[in-house]
């Protein structure tokens, strides 16, 4: 049996900052429009971190059972490394994503029922990434996904449940969001391209090659700040999104030097952390301004 340490693991701990972030940008968006409500807050936080870590043990079984990561050079994976049944990880999966059902349902409730159905989407994406018939996580429209469900959806949902609208702001914070979220699996995926050509799995990475999977990375990575400077319309404070920078620059370090296999895993980290930094100080600028 998996331990406690591998579990936590294999929820993959670096992709949090996925779920936390959107969430903080969202709240920042309302409170510009004067809306911020806590508790909201803390509901859609919920959602988000539980939608995350069953996403990522749905992966771990859908992508265990089909012989993808029987060999990886990145973190843990409980079934294909077969620390944990694939039966226990299933289980783990739908209890996260059962969690965030009910935190969204309770969420949509107080707020607009039609969100029930944006709700049913999020938990039908977590599945079908790599689950189904026809994965699309397995026909290059992952990072897609990710832009749409942890960068618009999260943080215009977040902004939406609050202030029951939502503005050019929000899609600014949605949009940048998106393209760092995006730039973590971007990552994620340039260092699996050879045990995922292996395997069959087309990810985009695969699709667009090594060199252009870099390109791919570094421009993400340049959107989110640029719109930092667009956000400065709104109020000159959000320039302190900029205090993020150097985290950016030192995540696209191995990236631009070509660095490969676990040579990358920090990467993943410094991207997370670059999204968080920039989520906290943009909403604090915004709720400032």
């Amino acid at each position: 049996m998996a331990s406690f340490a591998q579990w936590i693991e294999g929820a993959r701990p670096r992709t949090l900052p996925n779920a936390v972030a959107p969430v903080i940008a969202g709240t920042g968006a309302a409170a510009w429009l004067g809306q911020a409500v806590w508790w909201k807050a803390l509901l859609a936080l919920v959602v988000a971190l539980a939608l995350i870590v069953g996403v990522n043990y749905a992966n771990d079984y859908s992508d265990g059972i089909r012989g993808t990561d029987d060999v990886r050079s990145g973190p843990l994976r409980l079934v294909g490394s077969k620390v944990a049944s694939p039966r226990a990880v299933l289980a783990a999966a739908v209890a996260s994503l059962l969690l965030g059902a009910g935190a969204g349902l309770a969420l949509a409730l107080v707020s607009q029922p039609w969100l029930i159905a944006v709700g049913a989407a999020c938990i039908a994406g977590a599945w079908l990434y790599t689950g189904g018939s026809k994965p699309y996580g397995y026909r290059g429209l992952g990072e897609v996904a990710v832009f749409v469900f942890f960068g618009l959806v999260a943080v215009l949902g977040t902004q939406y449940t609050q202030a029951l609208r939502v503005d050019w702001v929000g899609l600014a914070m949605a949009v940048a969001m998106g393209s760092l979220s995006s730039a973590v699996l971007v990552a994620n995926n340039l260092r699996d391209i050879p045990t995922d050509t292996d395997s069959g799995k087309i990810t985009l990475a695969v699709r667009l090659g090594d060199a252009r999977t870099r390109i791919l990375y570094v421009v993400l990575l340049v959107v989110a700040f640029a719109l930092t400077l667009v956000l400065m319309a709104a109020t000159p404070w959000t320039a302190v999104g900029l205090v993020a920078l150097p985290l950016a620059v030192r995540a696209a370090a191995p990236v631009r030097r070509g660095l490969g296999g676990r040579e990358l895993i920090p990467v993943l980290r410094d991207t997370g952390l670059t999204m968080l930094v920039w989520a906290v100080a943009v909403a604090l600028a915004l709720t400032l301004g």
